[in-house]
């Protein structure tokens, strides 16, 4: 896959990411948590070159786009996106036909992960400071790494769904994400509304894990509960622009306690870009 078209794609994901209305998170609809659209179309156009350079590692792309995102920014707008955006670059840049090739080329590219690239990622983190991370005893990533990326992954994939795509080589983002994206927009013969299916179906099938992170495991069960009485509402409408009422009720019951779902999002936008490179 060429560079350009290549930029496009992850571009396309990006700003696809906005246009869909996500209840609790940022879009073209709604702004909140202090952050607006236009921070994250910054934050994209910084940070698409540099996820594409392909003379750079994993490490250094995600380390680098975190770097230009603060400077363009201030702020954590894309962490979770440019965690699982980078690998799946790197795997199109290999050559692929289809999805399965392409998930067989990141299942490659996540156990070619080097020591430096743990370093960076554990730098990239640290300097982005997501919300509700804390410190842990073992492998905290504000401290110099003793251990490889997976092994930091692996411990981390019990509380956070970004972590857990590197041990599972995204599955969730191939067998649930990308699958309804496929579906729902052959039914409504929309992109846009079939990403909103995809990031409602993820709040409701799987704890947010920021969410989760910061007001615990209880709050984030109740909203996953909620979740699935909206996204059955939603997905089985026949007009999905008419559910707008029902998302602005949602969205707006989410803000007011500040419960960001910002994990769904992110596994959202990186099954748009899966969508984005296949179809």
């Amino acid at each position: 896959m060429d560079r350009k078209a290549l930029e496009n794609a992850v571009m396309a994901s990006f700003l696809g990411e906005l246009e869909a209305f996500k209840p609790g998170n940022v879009s073209f609809y709604a702004d909140g948590h202090d952050m607006t659209v236009l921070d994250f179309q910054k934050s994209a156009k910084v940070s698409v070159p540099l996820l594409c350079e392909g003379n750079n590692s994993l490490g250094q792309r995600i380390l680098d786009s975190v770097c230009a995102t603060q400077d363009a920014v201030g702020c954590n707008t894309n962490l979770g996106m440019l965690l699982l955006f980078a690998p799946i670059i790197m795997a199109a840049e290999s050559g692929f036909k289809d999805s399965f090739e392409l998930n067989k080329n990141l299942e490659n590219t996540l156990i070619s992960i080097r020591k430096t690239d743990t370093e960076q990622i554990f730098e990239a983190i640290s300097l982005a400071s997501p919300g509700g991370l804390g410190s842990v005893k073992i492998h905290d990533v504000n401290k110099k790494p003793h251990c490889t990326l997976l092994e930091a992954m692996q411990l981390a994939s019990y509380r956070d769904s970004v972590a857990l795509q590197y041990m599972n080589n995204f599955r969730e983002i191939f067998n649930i994400g990308l699958v309804d994206i496929k579906n729902f927009e052959k039914r409504w013969n929309s992109v846009k509304w079939s990403t909103v299916s995809c990031y409602l179906n993820f709040m409701s099938t799987m704890t947010d894990s920021h969410i989760e992170r910061k007001f615990g495991r209880e709050k984030a069960e109740r909203i996953k509960i909620k979740s699935k009485v909206i996204a059955e509402s939603f997905n089985n409408s026949s007009v999905p622009e008419n559910n707008i009422e029902l998302l602005q009720s949602f969205d707006g019951e989410l803000k007011t306690k500040n419960y960001n779902p910002g994990t769904s999002a992110d596994l959202t936008a990186a099954s748009l870009l899966v969508y984005n490179l296949t179809v």
